[in-house]
């Protein structure tokens, strides 16, 4: 384990396409967990609007609002400075109109201190894109299977499963990468679809459920730490915490019913002569 010791920068991610290095993401939503993912080397994290279901509970990723995600990227910020800090816009932010989405992800960039943000692609989006890029901000362009459009696509189903469906992303992943995007996000979508991508386009490609051919690879943290009900297929077990924690927490609820806790080892000590003072006014 090796902490990180420098800034990492879009050039890093850059680097790794040219060099055939790979590049790890994870997702982070708070100040404590961006610091040990800096501790252990960790190079970029993604605070995704997955933060809705993981954090606040919903069943999809649309009630995440845009002042939420502005707090928790600038914790993560603070936790890891040193890291490449991707920021999801969150639905409803950038779809309305092109001045309107440029507003809101140009605060974004200037309160929360992210280095890149992450948007859900369409056609549509390509003026946005370029209006950004002009603007100097750095766009991740999010493709394949899009969260914040599972009402359209009728469920979290991977997508590009077809000869035509694989030249229609190839297609909207030029029009991004001519439209300025400085990276692309393939998420749920077949190895063949992936390599399509990355041998057509000269911009670096993360991959999250995406096969091996992407520069860089991003999965949700709590799904790879068994905190979630259920872990998706591409989603690595990096560890299994959610039997650890509940016996932890069983174990207080436990100590504190039986009087295990506290203990004299968790107490405050008075100074002695106060304490005998305190005697001397009850007796």
């Amino acid at each position: 384990m090796s902490a990180l010791n420098r800034k990492i920068t879009l050039n890093d991610l850059r680097a790794a396409r040219h060099t055939g290095g790979k590049l790890a993401m994870l997702t982070c939503y708070d100040f404590l967990m961006a610091r040990l993912m800096q501790e252990a080397g960790v190079p970029a994290l993604l605070v995704g609007d997955s933060a809705a279901s993981v954090i606040l509970g919903h069943d999809s990723t649309l009630p995440a609002q845009l002042d939420f995600m502005i707090e928790l990227t600038a914790a993560v910020r603070r936790g890891a400075p040193l890291a490449l800090l991707v920021a999801d816009m969150p639905f409803g932010s950038y779809q309305a109109s092109d001045a309107r989405g440029a507003a809101n992800v140009m605060r974004m960039v200037k309160t929360s201190g992210c280095d890149c943000v992450k948007l859900e692609v369409g056609a549509t989006h390509r003026s946005l894109i370029q209006r950004l890029a002009d603007a100097g901000v750095a766009v991740m362009a999010h493709m394949g299977l899009r969260p914040q459009s599972v009402g359209l696509l009728g469920g979290y189903r991977y997508q590009a499963r077809t000869a035509q469906q694989v030249d229609d992303l190839v297609a909207l992943a030029l029009q991004m990468q001519a439209a300025g995007a400085s990276s692309l996000l393939l998420e749920a979508v077949p190895p063949e679809a992936a390599k399509a991508v990355v041998d057509m386009t000269n911009i670096p490609v993360i991959g999250c459920g995406a096969g091996p051919h992407c520069h860089g690879h991003v999965v949700v943290t709590h799904d790879s730490l068994g905190l979630t009900a259920a872990r998706p297929k591409f989603v690595p077990q990096l560890a299994e915490l959610a039997g650890t924690l509940r016996a932890a927490f069983a174990r207080y609820a436990d100590d504190v019913r039986d009087g295990r806790y506290p203990q004299a080892e968790h107490d405050y000590q008075m100074p002695a002569d106060e304490a005998e003072k305190l005697k001397t006014t009850k007796s």
